[in-house]
């Protein structure tokens, strides 16, 4: 297993963040592990990496193996940077999620375009010396989720684009209120992890798509039976397949340079308010990985 701190790393240019066992999908090659020191600590896990459908792509399991860590306790910080580290430029994000919706129903799929953030975390990349505000109207990248999309319609899986996911902090799942508050809302799905990824994404100036894989109502609906970790983890391992199969096709319908209407690119472009020579060398260079292209030395 190599193990780096250093810039010189592989490079891939698709990250797929999810469970344990992801990165075992038919046809993948040259697997290799890594483990990357980033500024901001230890990522969850090891990196797997390999070469899928002719592109190099990167693992990591969000949770760490064996699902160690709960939401709150997970580094989404080192979790991204470790990906920007490797050159990722779109992230596939695979979430288990309650479904707030009637027609969505357990077993389906939900790409996600919109968040309800209520979680307590305040993750940003940004601050000790340097103030970035970064647009967040729309939090995914349009591209990536039609190709997603698309893959799984032709695939024929129950999928549903666009959606709002409402993060809780967890790691309870919610009361009886606040379930049907969030229905109330307006909101779709349920989870604990999405909203944060999203929002590091977008300063990371990476693509981002949430595949949310639907494995419970909740606790709202009163002829279904309530959310547990064991209905959960049931119905998760019968969509984990499809969520391959959809990884496998979507990986090589990906174009090689992100199209026009994508802006994810340029995430912080022109969002930097700090004047430039107040900027601390220190905050520059950890943050090198993100800033150096706006930030001369």
């Amino acid at each position: 297993m190599a193990q780096t701190g250093d810039r010189k790393v592989p490079q891939a240019d698709i990250g797929i963040l999810g469970g344990t066992g992801l990165y075992e999908i038919e046809g993948i090659r040259d697997v290799q592990e890594l483990r990357l020191v980033t500024p901001f600590g230890p990522p969850s896990d090891a990196f797997f990496l390999g070469t899928l459908e002719g592109k190099r792509v990167a693992f990591l399991s969000r949770h760490g193996r064996g699902h160690r860590l709960l939401p709150s306790d997970i580094n989404f910080l080192a979790n991204i940077y470790g990906f920007k580290m490797l050159g990722v430029g779109r992230i596939i994000a695979i979430n288990s999620c309650g479904s707030l919706k009637e027609e969505i129903r357990p077993r389906d799929i939900v790409f996600s375009d919109q968040f309800f953030d209520r979680t307590r975390r305040r993750n940003t990349f940004f601050g000790d010396g340097i103030a970035v505000h970064i647009s967040f109207a729309e939090p995914v990248c349009p591209e990536l989720v039609g190709i997603l999309y698309e893959t799984g319609k032709t695939l024929g899986l129950r999928v549903h684009k666009g959606g709002t996911y409402i993060s809780i902090e967890g790691p309870a799942f919610s009361t009886k209120a606040e379930s049907k508050a969030y229905r109330l809302w307006g909101c779709d799905v349920i989870g604990m992890t999405a909203a944060t990824e999203a929002k590091l994404c977008r300063e990371a100036e990476i693509c981002y798509a949430t595949m949310n894989l639907v494995t419970d109502y909740d606790v709202w609906h009163a002829e279904e039976e309530p959310v547990s970790v064991e209905l959960i983890l049931g119905n998760l391992s019968l969509n984990v397949e499809h969520a391959k199969s959809i990884i496998k096709r979507a990986v090589a319908a990906l174009p090689a340079v992100r199209g026009e209407k994508c802006e994810c690119s340029r995430g912080i472009e022109n969002c930097i308010v700090t004047q430039r020579n107040l900027i601390p060398p220190e905050t520059k260079k950890r943050l090198h990985h993100l800033i150096a292209k706006y930030i001369k030395e």
